[in-house]
């Protein structure tokens, strides 16, 4: 059986996608329990968002913040 798909850019690409939707799922979901209003050009933010690592660092910030800016901060 030949893995190298499995191994290759494309197949790696396609993993990342399905963490950014993943995180942005999950981001999406922590800012509406935690009543954190967010526009629908934050909402459009999230979900095009394809940088798994960026959306990673906004579900960080978004266990603390308590505005939508807060979550979007930069350091």
């Amino acid at each position: 059986m030949d893995t190298s798909f499995y191994k290759s850019a494309m197949s790696e690409e396609i993993r990342d996608e399905g963490r950014a939707e993943g995180r942005a799922e999950g981001l999406l979901l922590l800012l509406g329990v935690r009543g954190i209003a967010l526009t629908d050009a934050d909402r459009e933010k999230i979900t095009t968002c394809a940088d798994p690592r960026l959306l990673h660092e906004w579900l960080q910030h978004a266990t603390t913040a308590s505005s939508a800016e807060e979550v979007f901060r930069t350091p």
